[in-house]
């Protein structure tokens, strides 16, 4: 498993839009994709999940993954919140 804490850069933080991109860049992976935020943790690969999260510009989100393409994944999920679609 591993992790990293990402900033949302979005200005106006992750609404539709872009979790259904995270969405679709998650369900890519075999890995299962966690993320974690205030005290929430949801399924990445899950677009509700994502939107009750309730993302705003500035909130801090820790993301896991664990599989066998972890890396590449959190890679990939981190740099989508990071505003680098």
């Amino acid at each position: 498993m591993v992790s990293s804490s990402v900033t949302i850069q979005h200005a106006n933080g992750v609404h539709a839009r872009p979790a259904s991109i995270l969405v679709r860049e998650a369900g890519k992976f075999q890995s299962n994709v966690t993320l974690s935020c205030n005290g929430s943790s949801v399924n990445g690969k899950s677009i509700m999940g994502l939107l009750m999260l309730a993302l705003g510009p500035g909130s801090v989100v820790v993301v896991e993954t664990d599989g066998p393409d972890e890396v590449e994944a959190l890679e990939k999920i981190t740099a989508v919140l990071s505003g680098n679609f």
